[in-house]
């Protein structure tokens, strides 16, 4: 073989090679793409996997954590202080029940603005009630119980002086209860929260007492204990009186006679 057919053999088959190995990168690259991919989908995949259940377990978390607050909240509270809000949320909506009736039905003037500023304030303080109540995880009544609707169809009965005469006893017995209450729970209330309504809501129903007094058929009525504590007073005051001035004469008239005593030969 001549020098010109080796080297003409010599190049056909290095294009041969060259041919033969770009064939075999295509090839292999060809089969790893797919597989990059399916690797990348599935990392992908992975990925949101994981970023969904981070959600949801953050989520859960949270529900927790509020259902935890909650049931902290309650059983911080002490068994006073539930009564307290239950039986308070119980009475202003008896209150602001009573007090449309009054508006409505009252024959006297004092009734009728007395009976409107019961719906009123008493609304509020619902309100504000209802408010603190949720953030302690406590549910209140929205509806009078039945022990107090037949206190309201009782007085919705009368009519004229007598609806007045009767709406103005529950009005003072109500508050001098009410006044009462609140004011043991602005002083000894175990939940802070709950004292602080208490002492913010006392003034306005001392109020109100001071008025249920002047109201038709209550002239009168509540000053008993105050004469009663009056009398006493008055009574012990004289009685410390009385034994002064006899201790006092007592000791002139033994300093007299020892004065005389001493004079005699």
């Amino acid at each position: 073989m001549s020098n010109k057919q080796f080297i003409k053999s010599s190049h056909i088959w290095a294009v041969v090679v060259a041919v033969l190995f770009g064939a075999i990168v295509f090839a292999g690259r060809a089969e790893s793409t797919p597989s990059n991919m399916g690797q990348n989908t599935n990392n992908t995949n992975t990925s949101r996997n994981r970023n969904q259940n981070a959600n949801t377990t953050s989520t859960r978390n949270t529900n927790n954590s509020n259902a935890s607050g909650e049931q902290t909240s309650m059983a911080a509270m002490s068994s006073k202080d539930r009564d307290f809000i239950m039986d308070t949320a119980m009475s202003g909506l008896t209150e602001v029940e009573l007090g449309r009736w009054a508006a409505q039905k009252g024959s006297s003037d004092a009734v009728k603005q007395f009976g409107q500023r019961m719906v009123d304030d008493h609304s509020k303080a619902n309100s504000e009630l209802m408010q603190l109540a949720s953030t302690k995880g406590v549910t209140l009544p929205t509806a009078l119980d039945e022990k107090h609707q037949k206190d309201v169809a009782k007085l919705t009965k009368l009519s004229g002086a007598d609806f007045d005469k009767a709406f103005s006893k529950m009005m003072l017995d109500d508050h001098e209860k009410a006044v009462k209450e609140f004011e043991k729970e602005s002083t000894g209330g175990g939940d802070a929260d709950l004292k602080a309504f208490a002492t913010t809501t006392l003034p306005t129903l001392r109020e109100h007492l001071e008025l249920a007094r002047t109201l038709p058929g209550n002239e009168g009525r509540g000053m008993k204990n105050t004469n009663s504590n009056s009398g006493m007073m008055n009574s012990n005051s004289n009685s410390n009186r009385n034994s002064n001035r006899n201790s006092n004469s007592n000791r002139n008239r033994n300093s007299n006679g020892n004065s005389n005593n001493s004079n005699q030969p």
